[in-house]
């Protein structure tokens, strides 16, 4: 279920404590513009059995965090032109106060001009988009590191095994849902366990750096994104990639376009000029006329599903857990 609704007229945001028994907080917030839930969140699950994701029939959009307060659960529904949010744990009044910044409220989606026929359309057809802003960084490094170099099931399963195992339950009425491990926990999982879930050498040893120098990643949310990348590149292992995946959603990055992407670069020179052969460079050099908005730009070029047709097998998996 997408979430999409048109807010109605702003009110003053609202925050109550729940009825007794109920351990959450609660707070309702207006949108400034239309907003499609589904669009927003769905860039923060690394796959359909994250742990730390979840979207329910009812339209709620479930999220665990550890935050700079502590673990928390964030519940996120749609209803009449409003959003409305109850959030469980240590974290929960940090979730809350970030709801709109996770949200896009501190997107501008309006500075963005489409410059494509394309383009244009997508945008038309998909209003509700807005750039998350989550606030957090190593909750988005670590999978994107995950991610580096091998297909997306098998970072998926990665992620789902070692937070499953090294994470702790979400607060809250969530069952099955789980809190991804602090720092000093994914530097201290043994060589075997990064094995079994088939996670190299070389991708374990560059969560191991990261979080050895979490808090000083985590500082650079309050720099620029540009700024914010070129902190998490000094760490060995982490490449133009991983830190414009990372900023894409701590940030809110509108212009931190994917680089050394195996795909994307096809995408986007299929889409606008009808050529899949496109490299980096070329890709850059179509994506130039949204200088800033290079990231909107590409997150639409994929929602107008002009995907060029398969012509080779996919990446071949190969689970290091049973070598």
């Amino acid at each position: 279920m997408s979430g999409r609704f048109t807010p109605r007229p702003p009110s003053t945001p609202r925050a109550r404590v729940p009825a007794p028994g109920v351990s959450g907080l609660s707070r309702g917030w207006v949108p400034p513009g239309v907003l499609d839930l589904g669009l927003v969140l769905t860039p923060l699950r690394r796959g359909p059995a994250d742990p730390t994701y979840r979207s329910t029939p009812d339209g709620s959009f479930w999220r665990t965090c550890r935050t700079p307060q502590g673990p928390g659960t964030i519940r996120i529904v749609g209803r009449a032109g409003r959003v409305e949010a109850e959030a469980w744990g240590d974290g929960a009044e940090w979730l809350l106060d970030g709801l709109p910044a996770l949200l896009g409220g501190g997107d501008e989606p309006d500075a963005f001009v489409p410059r494509h026929r394309l383009v244009a359309l997508a945008r038309h057809r998909r209003p509700g988009l807005r750039l998350t802003r989550t606030g957090l960084v190593l909750e988005s490094l670590i999978p994107s590191i995950l991610e580096q170099k091998v297909t997306t099931d098998e970072a998926y399963r990665a992620w789902r095994l070692l937070v499953r195992k090294y994470g702790e339950p979400a607060p809250g009425p969530t069952p099955g849902l789980s809190v991804m491990p602090e720092p000093r926990t994914w530097a201290l999982i043994p060589s075997w366990e990064w094995h079994r879930a088939g996670v190299d050498d070389k991708r374990a040893s560059t969560i191991v750096r990261a979080v050895r120098v979490a808090r000083r990643l985590e500082e650079a949310i309050t720099m620029a994104p540009e700024q914010a990348q070129r902190r998490l590149e000094v760490i060995p292992g982490i490449g133009p990639w991983t830190s414009a995946e990372t900023v894409q959603r701590s940030h809110g990055a509108p212009d931190a376009v994917t680089v050394g992407d195996l795909h994307l670069p096809g995408i986007v020179g299929y889409a606008l000029v009808g050529d899949r052969d496109t490299d980096d460079a070329a890709m850059l050099e179509l994506l130039a006329p949204y200088a800033g908005q290079r990231h909107r730009a590409a997150r639409l070029i994929m929602l107008s599903g002009r995907i060029p047709p398969r012509r080779k097998p996919k990446m071949p998996r190969v689970d290091i857990g049973l070598l």
